[in-house]
């Protein structure tokens, strides 16, 4: 169990059973387990730690009730920026998904091409497929970078769209719209061969 607790504590993002399995040459059930005890340890130890599961992988993360302190201790840090333009977006993509260029523009009433590139330069979206309308748009969807960064399980733990810019602000600074992040009239859609597939958004 202690090396699993190194594996987990050392990896750049959230490991999961295989990963696990194939590095210590166990079964899958036998790691699973031995993370489950390693969780149990944790909460019984009342700690400011936590083994939790996050975009199908296991990671050491800071218990919710101390976020408020460990978030003003960030702003003390340089830290990833987003801005509100983005954010607005990216709440659209979250929880819409999949979602088109147009789609996304009825909703927030403004254009969103530059938000758009932004969250893809910064890997929170990806495009998943192209919608079978007219003019077959791509529609997008949140990455697997995107729980990580929001610390999220799956989408299911998704808190009400209300409490959304909390969830954001815990992982980044969320600043005014910048010119370099101003949106534009300038569409996605009209790329030729973008985002084809959810592996190469900018193809």
């Amino acid at each position: 169990m202690a090396v699993i607790e190194a594996l987990i504590f050392v990896a750049d993002e959230p490991v999961g059973d295989k990963l696990l399995a194939d590095v210590l040459g166990e079964e899958k059930a036998a790691i699973r387990a031995a993370v489950e005890e390693l969780q149990r340890e944790y909460d019984e130890r009342d700690g400011g730690l936590q083994v939790r599961e996050i975009a199908g992988g296991y990671q050491i993360s800071t218990r919710a009730v101390h976020h408020e302190e460990v978030r003003q201790f960030l702003k003390t840090r340089p830290s990833a920026k987003l801005s509100m333009a983005s954010l607005e977006t990216l709440a659209v993509i979250a929880y819409k998904q999949p979602v088109t260029v147009p789609e996304i523009l009825d909703i927030r009433g403004v254009q969103s091409a530059s938000a758009i590139k932004t969250l893809l330069d910064k890997r929170l979206i990806v495009a998943k497929g192209r919608k079978e309308t007219v003019g077959k748009p791509i529609q997008y969807g949140t990455s697997k970078d995107f729980l990580v960064q929001f610390g999220l399980k799956d989408l299911s733990e998704l808190p009400n769209i209300e409490d959304f810019e909390d969830l954001a602000g815990a992982a980044f600074e969320i600043t005014s719209d910048e010119a370099g992040d101003a949106d534009d009239a300038a569409g996605l859609d009209s790329a030729p061969d973008a985002a084809d597939g959810p592996e190469s958004p900018e193809q």
